[in-house]
């Protein structure tokens, strides 16, 4: 079973206005459901790969009846044996329970295509773990006729890189070419206690005069208004949010075209209370204006989190 992510509200309000709450992402192997449900993931969609056919009503009752379950996929693929032949009855049965409005996609490639992604990553073929992958992909694409009819959308994958198709997915799936937010994280952090394992951008602000060695503003931590002039009137401090938010103004944009869908820009100081603290707050603020960004604001340290 997937981890189930947080959508951002903008995310999610863009999902709600035209979308699926029930998706089955099926198709080729090879032709790229990983990076499909990887999408559908990131929208906010509870996944689940691989869950056998008989127990797909189950879980999409299952989705009706959970509150935290808004949307969810599934995919189905030939690794799931002879039971694949009950798929279309259990499909149509789907389609008929009310308020689920099943979507299903479907994923191919050309032959040409396919055989080279798996000499590239060198795993066999399911149905032919002893044969060559063409052989497989052929009895595949048999096996695979009567769900493709069902299909409400087919997508060839053929020459598409990892980030159009997730723009394909991310459309089919909110009805909408608009792009999902990319969340932000601004994290404040010491690196008395290291760097956060989950930044994608660091910057240390160490070389700014630091407020603990001022008795008054030592008990107090960048959130508070003293703190915050002491460490923001600096010259360096003023240069460093002008040149890092002309960066990520730059990057952000870029970030979001690849599909990028999260990004941590971490905000270290020595002991994480003063100094990055009061900078994340500046900064975020800042980013709060570039179009496309979602942004939330966490202090490692002082154990508040803002969106």
């Amino acid at each position: 079973m997937s981890k189930r992510r947080v959508v951002s509200k903008r995310a999610a309000a863009l999902i709600a206005r035209n979308a699926p709450r029930f998706v089955v992402v099926t198709g080729l192997s090879g032709a790229g459901k990983s990076q499909a449900i990887r999408a559908l993931e990131d929208l906010g969609f509870f996944c689940v790969d691989n869950l056998p056919v008989p127990l797909i009503p189950t879980f999409a009752d299952l989705t009706q009846t959970r509150s935290d379950i808004t949307r969810a996929a599934v995919v189905v693929d030939v690794r799931e044996g002879e039971a694949l032949s009950t798929f279309p009855k259990v499909y149509r049965q789907l389609m008929r329970r009310n308020g689920l409005a099943p979507k299903l996609l479907f994923l191919e490639a050309d032959e040409t295509m396919l055989v080279r992604r798996f000499s590239e990553t060198r795993r066999p073929h399911p149905l032919a773990p002893t044969r060559s992958p063409k052989e497989g992909l052929r009895e595949e694409r048999r096996v695979l006729q009567a769900i493709r009819r069902l299909a409400d959308q087919i997508i060839d994958t053929s020459h598409l890189n990892v980030h159009e198709l997730r723009r394909a997915v991310v459309a089919f799936a909110t009805g909408s070419d608009a792009p999902v937010p990319l969340t932000v994280n601004v994290m404040s952090f010491g690196f008395r206690r290291g760097v956060p394992m989950d930044a994608d951008l660091v910057f240390d602000v160490r070389f700014l005069n630091n407020p603990h060695f001022v008795p008054a503003l030592r008990p107090l931590t960048g959130q508070d208004a003293r703190v915050s002039r002491y460490v923001l009137v600096q010259k360096p401090a003023r240069q460093f949010l002008k040149l890092t938010t002309a960066l990520l103004g730059f990057l952000l944009p870029q970030y979001l075209a690849e599909g990028k869908a999260y990004l941590t820009v971490a905000i270290g100081c020595t002991g994480g209370q003063h100094r990055s603290v009061a900078i994340a707050e500046a900064l975020a603020k800042r980013l709060g204006d570039v179009p496309g960004a979602q942004v939330r604001l966490r202090h490692r340290e002082v154990g508040d989190t803002k969106r």
